[in-house]
């Protein structure tokens, strides 16, 4: 809270909830519900939509039918073609809509939480998909292909090579999941506070003598909560795409 006009300000305390429940030791809060709704919401939309699919399909098979395809012929086969891409879709799918279902949680009323915006769960789908490109990587080339396809070994670069090898290497190893991972935290986590930063401010402006700002603030209100909606679809689209296209360095072949 800011020191003498009394606006109470958001920051990192935004961002922490008391536990709704004490299991063993184990503390359940409001941003661990959400995830867990949000896994029920698409397991069970999928479910629904495909559990009993038919040849003509209903409303709810068409709309996830939708969605499957847009990101299996969107991201998976624009990323990694068709044959290779196949396998891949349920896992870029589960992806994209956990996350995009994660960052809604951020406009909807008593939620408003993106879920996204706590750095554990961004961090864990990004172990996934770098698990992922590891194991692939060593299964389709080896030990010896797999060092020279995260390392970038061409011997065209001559001098500069082992500069260019010992950069890749950090680069893919330790920097990539952790870049893969913060570009979705921060996104979300800044959205988030400039949302509660207006939402805040115009209820306490609207309680002073300021009331025309007030006004102002709710429109900016209005402006960011169309702005997330946007970042929000997008963010998993680029967490999905980037993910596919780690997955294509893998299957690319290294001379």
């Amino acid at each position: 809270m800011s020191d003498g006009c009394g606006f109470p300000a958001p920051g990192l305390h935004s961002f922490l909830f008391k536990p709704i429940a004490t299991v063993g030791g184990f503390e359940f809060n409001k941003v661990m519900l959400l995830a867990l709704i949000t896994t029920i919401l698409v397991i069970g939309f999928f479910y629904a939509a495909f559990g009993k699919a038919k040849v003509v399909p209903g409303k709810l098979q068409m709309v996830g039918e939708a969605g499957y395809d847009f990101v299996r012929r969107g991201i998976v086969y624009e990323t990694l073609g068709k044959k290779e891409g196949e396998k891949y879709v349920p896992l870029m799918v589960s992806l994209f809509f956990f996350i995009w279902i994660m960052n809604i949680w951020s406009v909807i009323p008593l939620a408003q939480f993106p879920v996204s915006s706590i750095i554990a769960f961004p961090a864990v789908l990004a172990v996934i998909v770098y698990v992922t490109w590891v194991s692939l990587t060593f299964k389709r080339h080896g030990f010896v292909g797999f060092f020279k396809n995260i390392t970038g070994y061409d011997k065209s670069l001559g001098p500069v090579l082992p500069l260019v090898m010992v950069i890749e290497f950090f680069s893919n190893l330790l920097v990539r999941p952790f870049t893969h991972a913060v570009r979705l935290f921060a996104n979300m986590f800044a959205g988030h506070l400039m949302l509660v930063m207006f939402t805040v401010a115009s209820w306490y402006l609207l309680n002073s003598w300021m009331i025309p700002a007030a006004g102002v603030s709710f429109v900016m209100t209005v402006a960011m909560i169309g702005f997330e909606l946007f970042v929000q679809a997008v963010q998993a689209y680029v967490f999905v795409l980037l993910a596919c296209t780690y997955i294509q360095g893998a299957l690319a072949e290294h001379h």
